[in-house]
């Protein structure tokens, strides 16, 4: 059960996720230049300088960034590919047709700048231009984002099985399940926005006008470039999908294990969460909820095979109605008319076709006739005989006699020690059914108490809530139920 505090935090934490402070991160203006008429060539200007410039594949820049000259030059000679600028919505001047090509990069830098893309910082005279760390990853998620391809299912899930096996294993910190957290949030998403991508997909495709340009679309877009890369391969058994039950144990088992459950919980309390122990615990009750999502795959995985056959026969309607429209029906019957009346007369009159219409009222289909089907009969009563009825009421006495609850062992506990505050397990009187099943609960209870295990200890400790079992060690018989020893005592004479 969750304490209250933690539910406040991990609700505070899951409403933070959702509304993501995006604009604390990024200029407020980041987007003007991407929302305006020259959206399109802002888009290939960042991309060309992210590629050359401020990129993860572009050199490496200098510790004090490029000067103010070397950006507007790679802006300029961009700008020499490109066709006329619309400045309806930009306000600048510079952009306008027959102004200086060095004008209008200097414009569209100071654009860039004002709405957060570039840095200009002074170093001694000179103006540096650098692209701020945040935006600089922006774009590159932008441009990934751009050339997403296919997914592929297994290796999200090779990963994510991986780094819990660390967690679990080999001792790894919370950042490897935060790690395996976000894996599993970025796989359910992309599932679970499959099937409304084919959907999308075939909306597009249907107002196709060229049945060539549909084919193509369809083999291209839909068979080959198809959302999920393993898409045939994920109901076989040797798909890791396969094993998400035992990724779903896994976790559990870093749940219910104190050391591994501390151990991490450690990590999320000094680098998440400095000095505050319940946001730590809320952050990782978070992260095992995203990765406990995964039990949630197959609903959204029903859900694509539905659009993928919908799909599916919607292109083959397609593409079988524009096969058929394509025919020269029209010449057909003509040549078949034309045939016909060219022919000899002996030919014609023996012909397969009838005299009468071919097509006409009489020889429609017969409208269905509802079929009268007698009632239901009532359902059959099966009544007890007294002898069933006896041996049935017999069993259940039986089962109610042998039936060993907490209360009642409290109960028979309470009868047997007679005022007592301790007694030994050889002085228990086992002389009726009641008391036989109350000392064999009594010694599993003794063989929890000597175990290694918690939650061994702990469930004992449930089950004689009032009293206490304190083993002796010395093997014992009582009423022939070989057992070790133990003694019964009160929670008073156990503190003692």
């Amino acid at each position: 059960m969750v304490v209250p505090d933690l539910a406040e935090k991990l609700r505070q934490e899951v409403v933070a996720e959702r509304y993501a402070p995006l604009f604390r991160v990024l200029p407020e203006r980041l987007f003007a230049p991407l929302a305006s008429t020259n959206r399109m060539r802002y888009w290939t200007l960042l991309c060309a300088l992210h590629a050359r410039r401020f990129g993860p594949e572009a050199p490496l820049p200098p510790s004090n960034g490029f000067t103010m000259t070397d950006i507007v030059r790679e802006i300029a000679q961009e700008l020499q590919d490109m066709g006329v600028w619309e400045d309806a919505d930009d306000g600048f001047g510079a952009l306008a047709s027959g102004t200086p090509l060095n004008a209008q990069a200097l414009a569209i830098f100071h654009r860039l700048k004002d709405c957060g893309w570039m840095r200009v910082d002074k170093v001694g005279v000179r103006d540096m231009v650098t692209m701020a760390p945040a935006v600089a990853q922006f774009a590159t998620r932008l441009i990934e984002f751009a050339h997403t391809g296919p997914v592929f299912v297994a290796g999200k899930v090779r990963s994510i099985e991986a780094n819990i096996k660390l967690v679990l294993e080999e001792g790894a910190d919370g950042s490897t399940l935060q790690e395996a957290a976000q894996q599993t949030r970025a796989l359910m998403e992309h599932v679970r926005v499959a099937g409304t991508s084919v959907r999308d997909l075939m909306t597009e495709l249907s107002g196709q006008q060229s049945t060539g340009e549909f084919v193509r679309r369809f083999f291209e877009d839909f068979v080959i470039k198809m959302f999920i890369g393993d898409y045939k391969e994920l109901r076989t058994r040797d798909h890791p999908l396969s094993r998400r039950q035992e990724i779903l144990a896994m976790v559990e088992t870093i749940q219910s294990n104190e050391f591994v459950r501390n151990r991490v919980l450690a990590w999320y309390a000094s680098k998440r969460a400095p000095g505050d122990e319940l946001r730590a615990k809320a952050l990782l009750q978070r992260d095992i909820l995203k990765i406990e999502e995964l039990s949630h795959i197959d609903e959204y995985l029903d859900r694509l095979d539905e659009e993928v056959r919908r799909a599916t026969r919607m292109a083959m309607a397609f593409l079988d109605y524009r096969l058929r429209a394509a025919r020269p029906l029209e010449e057909l019957i003509d040549h078949a008319i034309k045939a016909v009346t060219e022919c000899d007369a002996e030919y014609v009159l023996a012909t397969p076709f009838p005299a009468e219409e071919a097509l006409c009222g009489e020889r429609l289909m017969l409208p269905k006739m509802p079929v009268e089907r007698a009632p239901p009969r009532a359902l059959r009563k099966q009544v007890m005989s007294p002898t069933q009825e006896a041996r049935a009421r017999l069993q259940l006495k039986a089962r109610n006699r042998r039936l060993m609850s907490p209360p009642i062992l409290a109960e028979l506990i309470r009868r047997q020690l007679d005022g007592r505050e301790r007694m030994a397990s050889t002085k228990f009187d086992v002389g009726s059914i009641e008391n036989v099943r109350a000392f064999q609960s009594l010694c599993t209870v003794s063989a929890a108490v000597g175990s290694n295990s918690a939650q061994l200890k702990a469930n004992a400790r449930l089950t004689v809530n009032k009293f206490r079992i304190l083993r002796t060690g010395i093997d014992d018989v009582q009423g022939a139920i070989s057992h070790v020893a133990f003694d019964i005592a009160t929670s008073k004479e156990s503190k003692k």
